[in-house]
């Protein structure tokens, strides 16, 4: 198997990488997006990055990659290769699965950024020989993936791990998904570092902050972190009542603060639950490259189980 292109877009920021068959990561490189001159020069600069990143691999290794695995934010139709929407990057129904194809030439897969996270972490990360795990990144808002045999699940309609819109407040905080007591509104590092900053009157004030604070022995920041964790432990008893995953994976800047978060939580979950089966509870394993290592096993799966016709416009 030769290597493939792995390209991870971000909501500011893009990470790529050539892999080789063995998962090696032979060449690394980042980009800005370039969000603010719109989507179209997005998506021309998500061309332009793969292209550079073939024409790398033709330069020093004799070849041009064999596929291409991209992941995006937001709403992402997996089957047809169609980023649906992306309130971050601005763009709407954009074929990038055949648009970067037609560029390469070569076979190309279209993936959700936290999907192919959790893709990386279940296979060679913190789930690696699991057979059912749920990933769940804790970052500006909160998006989770299903893992079973291998692969993780999109849904039906690309809506598939979307925990962060579980409502465990009724009638609490709007969300600008339309609901009001969504989870993310509660537990994403975004929502904690609202809380603390409105705790402490500082705006600069964030999530990281409120986790030292907490380990300081701050009863504002006690009762800023208590309250997140307890909402999100509410939120993750259903997933797991729901899915019943043998891992829960959690990742994402919130879950940098490594025992603050995690002692907690374990316990959260387990006074909540009853009938249902604890899951082991971990952090992930793959930091910001899960997203990269994600997309680049997607276009190594394309070389083992679909042919090129089925990839290529």
């Amino acid at each position: 198997m030769r290597h493939v292109i792995a390209l991870d877009v971000g909501g500011t920021g893009m990470k790529a990488a050539l892999v080789g068959p063995d998962g090696e990561l032979l060449h690394q490189d980042r980009r800005v997006t370039g969000r603010d001159r719109g989507p179209e020069s997005v998506v021309a600069a998500i061309l332009d990055f793969a292209a550079d990143l073939y024409a790398y691999g033709e330069k020093h290794f004799g070849e041009g990659a064999a596929a291409a695995g991209l992941a995006v934010p937001g709403i992402v139709d997996e089957p047809n290769g169609i980023a649906v929407f992306s309130a971050n990057l601005g763009w709407r129904d954009v074929p990038l699965r055949a648009l970067l194809a037609d560029r390469l030439g070569i076979p190309v897969a279209l993936g959700h950024d936290v999907r192919a996270g959790g893709l990386a972490e279940g296979r060679i990360g913190a789930g690696k020989g699991a057979d059912r795990f749920f990933f769940v990144a804790l970052g500006t808002g909160i998006a989770g993936g299903f893992g079973l045999d291998g692969r993780v699940e999109s849904g039906a309609h690309g809506f598939a791990g979307e925990i962060g819109h579980i409502v465990v407040r009724p009638q609490g905080v709007p969300c600008p998904c339309g609901q009001r007591g969504c989870l993310e509104r509660y537990a994403s590092a975004a929502a904690v570092s609202e809380a603390w900053a409105k705790a402490t009157g500082d705006p600069d004030a964030d999530a990281a902050g409120c986790a030292k604070s907490v380990m300081s022995g701050d009863p504002n920041a006690v009762r800023v972190w208590e309250e997140a964790v307890a909402a999100l432990a509410d939120g993750l008893v259903t997933a797991l009542t729901l899915l019943d995953p043998r891992v829960l994976i959690i990742g994402g800047g919130l879950a940098e603060a490594g025992d603050v978060l995690f002692r907690p939580l374990r316990e959260a979950v387990q006074s909540r639950v009853t009938f249902q089966k604890l899951p082991t509870i971990v952090p992930a394993a793959l930091g910001d490259t899960a997203g990269c290592l994600g997309a680049g096993l997607l276009a190594q799966d394309l070389l083992t189980t679909t042919t090129t016709a089925e990839v290529m416009p």
